[in-house]
């Protein structure tokens, strides 16, 4: 019985230094601050091509500016994924205003 639990946590402990060798090579498919910034550069580029007044671009800036959030948050997994929303949204242009509409954005104070 002694020599079972002696084998057991033998490798236990190897199993446990297997995981650690392992662990540093899936930090580095994890996303850096660089692949963020440039996700947010190319769909702020798409955006910008939308008129200012367009109701698609005024959501995709705000998924950009989440984006610029997450990132400073460290979380660049969640900047990478708002970014493809503004990227998506100015390509698809889920949002429209109809003829005469405008959009208007309300200040906090109001």
């Amino acid at each position: 019985m002694y020599l079972f639990r002696i084998t057991v946590c033998a490798l236990g402990l190897f199993a446990g230094l297997g995981c650690g060798v392992a662990a540093p090579g899936a930090a580095a498919d994890e996303p850096t601050r660089e692949e963020c910034n440039a996700a947010v550069a190319e769909a702020r580029a798409l955006a910008a091509s939308l008129p200012p007044d367009h109701l698609s671009r005024y959501f995709a800036e705000r998924h950009l500016h989440q984006a610029m959030a997450e990132a400073g948050n460290g979380e660049f997994d969640e900047c990478l994924e708002m970014a493809a929303r503004a990227s998506d949204e100015v390509r698809e242009r889920r949002h429209e205003l109809r003829p005469g509409e405008k959009l208007k954005v309300l200040r906090p104070d109001e």
